[in-house]
């Protein structure tokens, strides 16, 4: 059978609504806990976790009369998945150039067994694991909505999946605040060809303008952050080098800036003569978050977008041109609005945190709960955004956040020849960053 003809086949033999369902099965109901109570029947954690890792590499789980087998469409997605340049539940091994043989659920799950083999089973342990598990099944799912039916309800579906994931039937971890972050976290990793980036990006503007809104602003605030880290460090601020070294990144953060704006220019009330101004209204907050991103997201290379075009958007001229258009209509209000984002010392801000990938902070989070034993209820989505500023959670964001440096710290990785950490949260770095945007925005 051709490779065409098998991939037919396949996409016969899974249907979106299907792999949604079965997938409703195990999250709404007690067989995650029913799960968790089996792997408990342990001498220690480490065989608990064992038995788990066995359920994560086979894709199936039994308990009792029912046995539910996600196989076949983890199979078949994972191959059509790779197919487009994306290995979603695989990290990439940088020094032996191949991608790793075990999902990245599982290699957490090794290095817990390391750290904690020996004591006893923890219930709070294993169900975290197993959540982390079907939040990267469900990241899987969110790069398959095109496959069939329609994408923008398939999206909805797996926002809902989501929301059973982070529900009461788990362990109570947070991971992500919606479905179309999965988009991110599941093509954040490293990839061998990059050819799968801009395919996905076409894919993405059929979206309805919600979900495209929603996608902007997550990836605003990571690719923000990501490339923040880049000038910084991987490019010792030489932004030329990150310009010529980020094609791919630039077009998704030039469309997520083109889309920000465009939802902020229709905030404008009597035409867009009337600026936004920050409130306690739900929708205020929708407002304000949008304009946090758009700070984000020229954070990382403002003259790229307002200035004279790189090369790397040349074939991207209507969203940087749209982008352009709007912010010099609305520029004096935007400028004025970002000062209330201005990092301060003692302040959690966004633009003070900074990263290689962005599943590494979901990663490094997983961790940290699993050694701890105790689930974090802050999600990626948290730790990009200040909004709205009244949820009491800024000192356990700036906690986390400092948590997560420690540990980057301690395991660092060798850039330009120096070790250094992956994630990093500075406030001096962030005002850095604040004060090099506004200069080039007045230049």
């Amino acid at each position: 059978m051709s490779a065409e003809r098998q991939d037919q086949h396949s996409k016969q033999q899974v249907v979106f609504d299907d792999a949604a369902s079965r997938l409703e099965n195990l999250l709404t109901t007690a067989a995650r806990e029913e799960i968790v109570t089996d792997a408990g029947r342990s001498t220690d954690l480490g065989q608990s976790l064992l038995r788990l890792r066995d359920g994560m590499r086979s894709h199936s789980w039994r308990r009792g009369t029912w046995d539910v087998s996600l196989e076949r469409i983890v199979r078949i997605y994972d191959r059509r998945t790779r197919q487009e340049g994306f290995h979603v539940l695989h990290d990439w091994d940088g020094v032996a150039e191949r991608v790793n043989d075990d999902a990245i659920a599982v290699d957490v799950l090794n290095y817990l067994r390391d750290q904690r083999g020996a004591d006893r089973p923890d219930a709070t342990v294993t169900a975290i694991l197993l959540d982390y598990y079907f939040l990267y099944v469900l990241t899987l799912l969110s790069l398959r909505i095109w496959d069939d039916g329609n994408a923008d309800d398939n999206l909805e579906r797996l926002n809902a999946l989501v929301r059973d994931l982070q529900g009461d039937y788990g362990s109570g971890h947070q991971f992500v605040r919606n479905a179309e972050t999965l988009l991110l976290l599941g093509t954040s990793h490293y990839e061998p060809h990059d050819q799968g980036y801009g395919t996905l990006l076409e894919k993405v503007r059929t979206l309805n303008r919600g979900h495209r809104k929603n996608i902007a602003l997550v990836h605003a605030a990571c690719m923000g952050a990501h490339l923040r880290f880049g000038f910084e460090a991987t490019y010792g601020r030489d932004m030329l080098a990150m310009r010529t070294d980020n094609t791919v990144d630039y077009p998704w953060v030039c469309f997520s800036l083109a889309t920000l704006m465009r939802e902020y220019s229709r905030l404008y009330d009597d035409g867009g003569r009337r600026p936004v101004k920050a409130s306690e209204n739900a929708d205020d907050v929708g407002k304000e978050a949008i304009v946090e991103a758009i700070l984000s997201g020229l954070s990382s290379d403002p003259r790229a977008f307002v200035g004279e075009a790189p090369s790397s958007l040349a074939a991207h001229e209507v969203d940087r041109s749209a982008f352009s258009d709007l912010f010099h209509r609305h520029r004096q209000d935007l400028v004025e609005a970002f000062e209330r984002y201005r990092p301060l010392p003692d302040t959690f801000s966004p633009l003070s945190f900074c990263f290689n990938f962005s599943y590494n902070v979901v990663k490094g989070i997983v961790v940290d709960a699993l050694l701890r034993g105790k689930p974090w209820d802050l999600t990626l989505n948290d730790l990009l955004t200040t909004v709205p500023s009244d949820d009491g959670r800024a000192k356990s964001k700036e906690t986390l956040a400092r948590t997560l440096m420690g540990y980057a710290r301690a395991n660092p990785d060798r850039i330009r020849g120096r070790l250094m950490p992956v994630i990093v949260y500075e406030p001096r770095s962030g005002h850095r960053a604040f004060s090099l945007l506004t200069s080039k925005l007045a230049g």
